[in-house]
């Protein structure tokens, strides 16, 4: 019989999306450079954080990112 390994169903629910849920900026790519000019893969994170948001008078926990926090494109709930 199997059954789901409790650690890994646990792991999964606490993965954060690297997505704003607003803008929807994510993770972009591009190359490390060095001073032989050689190149190797690498990624760039956005400063996804969790908030609590205030949409039409109900109290939802979104992904947003910093810039969308600091514009005023959100209404952080209290």
């Amino acid at each position: 019989m199997k059954y789901k390994n409790p650690k890994r169903v646990q792991k999964e629910v606490q993965n954060m999306s690297r997505k704003c849920e607003i803008c929807g900026k994510g993770q972009t790519s591009g190359n490390n450079v060095s001073h032989s000019n050689r190149h190797t893969k690498r990624k760039w994170n956005a400063n996804i954080q969790t908030v609590k948001v205030n949409e039409s008078g109900t109290v939802t926990r979104k992904n947003v990112c910093t810039r969308c926090i600091r514009s005023g494109k959100i209404t952080r709930a209290v």
